[in-house]
């Protein structure tokens, strides 16, 4: 068994690709030698900015002999057929197998030096190579058939054993020599197996091991910080890209001037870490110090003086970019800086960003006026609303994207707004991700929450829906997010209530402002209608009233109008199911006991719809939930193969089973019933745990098909009771088991 070194040498890699880089170079070698009939095993696969190395351990010297058999015409067919088989097998009639009537090949292939099929699978995967960005280059490149590789590939290293792989690829011969560093050692040198090449290499100042280099990086910095008496703020993708930037990495701690320290820390790190790939370090107390730590690709022989003090001049100019930002954004007011929004296009079919704004404005204010979201300020929630994307057109956020809304907060509170509007804009965008803090200050969710509804509702209506993979507007995100607000605050919300005031929101800041253009067909009609009934102007409050009086106008002007907008809606709805189910399905519940809940129908209100959900999963691990799941199935089965009942039912329970039956239904329904109502639905489980003995008890005492008419009708009505009580609490039939 032997080992095999390829290295793949050009000008710099980007960072970014060098992880996919590695993958792909282990795909493309696997499927190589695995066409060739050999095990790739185990493979080590490194990178640096400058080579991509890979590494097979215990390949054999040669590939086994197989035996290939094909089958044939049968032996009886036309000499056409078989002429036609011979020539596609080089045999002859007497090398075939003649089995049952039917000619068969048995074709021996002996094996292959391994090196042989190394020298083939090299050029092969260097030109199937996929790069995300890729380039030709040399007078080849005029031929759209010439290599494309990342940057200009230079060498090409390929060793099995200690022979050479003798292969080229677009004019560029494997060879033994590589080359070391660009400034320590950037002569050639020999490699003469595998097993030394990194040794070689970490001679020649290039540490090939990625995971090496970041673990120097990682630990480096740690140090230099420490030993300054600061701490590192840890950032593991600084770690990976600088790793993927150097060879010999040297992390070397610098300091800038403590005035920059008055720009926000948010903006100093993102301006070091951005542009410069610099760590940021804290001091006392946890808060930001003038300190940095770059990484360079070199052992200065200075120590890295003259490195920092460079670096620290680049910062500085960066810096003193950022704080010119700073300052010039707060010569205007947050709302001034809010004025411009309405020169920014939203969406073509949804008006400007201000049109976005005053519909979020309403709707937050209206949650907190409506107590939806208790203990929040109206007025605060709408002053919150009208100045939470106004940050969008200053300078800081031009620059740096990321610190949008942050920077209103920290904006809002210089211009010393109530804490609680500068803490809703700041937050207002959370939660982004799964694992992103959820706002609970009552402001802050009322604004994130309208947001969030508003961008759902408006794409929806204009028909923008995800599809498949796609989610360009990222509402399944949305829709997650306004999830995870709703249980995190345990709001009482319905979502069709807060559609159709939304509608209304939208229909008056189009009418009064200027018409929306774009919507779909049947909305622009709606906008531009003659009807009085749809006369809206700004002496319309927003308010649960305002909503019903909305919906009962469309209904009155334009039944065929109300029938698209409540397809809308329930296309929302159905969203909404869609993705708690997937939440819920995260957190560890069952997706048959999500669809015995929301096989009901009808119902919005999410928090009460996770609570009958938990309450059904607790009653499902009981013995009572499994047999009573039983006893459902059974009765089900029973109704369903009955189908109509014909005749008249008995007047009277025919026997005690059926009285006892009658009796425990006649208590478990109205509790059931009435626990469902006051959201009791533990209590409501409780209740059909009581209908177990007697469906047990009256499934072995009596038949239920029983000859006699009257009976049989008596009993199947009971059964169709006792369905009918359970699906009261949740669909059993959704439920396995």
């Amino acid at each position: 068994m032997t080992d095999f070194l390829l290295e793949l040498r050009s000008e710099e890699i980007p960072a970014r690709m060098q992880a996919g880089a590695r993958a792909e170079l282990e795909k493309l070698f696997r499927a190589q030698l695995s066409a060739a009939g050999l095990e790739a095993g185990d493979l080590t696969i490194w990178s640096t900015p400058r080579r991509l190395a890979l590494i097979a351990k215990g390949l054999p010297e040669a590939t086994a002999a197989v035996s290939e058999e094909l089958k044939g015409p049968r032996s009886s067919a036309p000499p056409q057929a078989l002429e036609g088989f011979l020539r596609k097998t080089g045999l002859t009639q007497d090398q075939l197998e003649d089995r049952d009537g039917v000619w068969f090949a048995v074709i021996d292939k002996p094996g292959r030096a391994t090196a042989e099929v190394l020298a083939e699978a090299i050029p092969a995967i260097v030109r199937a190579f996929a790069w995300p960005k890729s380039m030709r280059w040399g007078k080849e490149s005029a031929s759209s058939e010439s290599l494309r590789w990342v940057r200009p590939l230079s060498g090409i290293v390929a060793i099995f054993g200690e022979e050479l792989v003798a292969c080229e690829v677009s004019g560029i011969a494997a060879g033994f020599a590589t080359r070391g560093h660009r400034f320590h050692c950037p002569g050639e040198i020999t490699i003469g197996s595998a097993s030394d090449y990194a040794e070689k290499l970490r001679a020649c100042h290039v540490i090939v091991d990625h995971e090496e280099r970041q673990s120097i990086i990682r630990d480096g910095a740690a140090k230099a910080a420490a030993d300054a008496g600061l701490t590192l703020v840890e950032d593991e993708g600084l770690v990976i890209e600088n790793a993927g930037l150097t060879e010999w990495p040297v992390p070397l701690l610098g300091r800038f001037d403590e005035a920059f320290l008055e720009v926000p820390p948010e903006v100093i790190q993102l301006t070091a870490r951005v542009n410069q790939k610099y760590f940021v370090v804290n001091g006392e107390g946890g808060k930001l110090a003038n300190g940095f730590v770059c990484t360079a690709n070199i052992d200065a022989v200075d120590g890295g003086a003259e490195i920092v003090a460079g670096n620290r001049k680049v910062l500085a100019a960066r810096l003193s970019d950022a704080r010119f930002f700073w300052e010039q954004d707060q010569k205007k007011t947050l709302a001034q800086h809010a004025e411009k929004l309405a020169n920014i296009t939203f969406h073509e079919k949804l008006g400007t960003v201000a049109d976005k704004v005053e519909r979020v404005a309403k709707l937050a204010e209206w949650l907190a006026s409506e107590g939806i979201v208790p203990n929040c300020d109206p007025v605060l929630a709408r002053q919150a609303a009208e100045l939470a994307k106004a940050d969008l057109v200053t300078e800081m956020v031009g620059e740096f994207p990321e610190l949008q809304g942050l920077m209103g907060g920290y904006y809002a509170r210089a211009e010393g707004l109530p804490q609680a509007v500068a803490d809703a804009i700041r937050d207002h965008y959370k939660p982004v991700g799964q694992g992103d803090e959820v706002p609970t200050a009552p402001v802050t969710v009322a604004v994130a929450l309208a947001d969030k509804l508003d961008t759902l509702f408006a794409f929806f209506l204009i028909g923008e829906l995800p599809t498949g993979s796609k989610d360009p507007f990222a509402l399944r995100r949305a829709a997650i997010s306004i999830t995870r607000l709703i249980e995190a605050s345990g709001l009482r919300h319905s979502v069709s209530e807060t559609f159709w005031l939304w509608l209304f929101a939208a229909i008056q800041r189009a009418k009064v402002n200027k018409p929306i253009q774009g919507w779909t067909p049947w909305l622009e009609e709606l906008l531009h209608s003659p009807s009085p009934m749809l006369v809206l102007d700004e002496s319309h409050i927003l308010d649960t009233p305002a909503a019903i009086e909305l919906e009962s106008r469309i209904r009155y002007a334009s039944g065929a109008i109300a029938a698209k907008i409540d397809l809308a809606l329930q296309s929302i709805l159905d969203f909404f199911a869609d993705r708690l189910k997937v939440q819920q399905r995260e957190a560890g519940v069952r997706h048959d006991l999500i669809d015995a809940v929301f096989a009901l129908g009808g119902e919005d209100d999410l928090v009460r719809l996770l609570a009958r959900v938990k309450a059904l999963q607790a009653f499902m691990a009981t013995e009572d939930g499994s047999n009573l799941l039983a006893g459902y199935k059974r009765a089900a089965n029973i109704l369903k193969q009955a189908g109509e009942v014909s005749g008249t039912a008995a007047a009277t329970p025919p026997t005690d089973a059926d009285a006892a039956l009658l009796a425990a239904l006649g208590a478990a329904e109205p509790a059931a019933s009435t626990a469902v109502a006051e959201e009791r639905f533990t209590d409501a489980m409780a209740a059909l745990a009581s209908l177990r003995a007697p469906i047990d008890a009256f499934f072995e005492g009596v038949m239920v098909n029983d000859p006699d008419e009257a009976v049989r009708a008596y009993r199947l009505g009971l059964l169709a009771r006792f369905t009918g009580a359970v699906h009261g609490v949740a669909d059993f039939s959704k439920i396995e088991g």
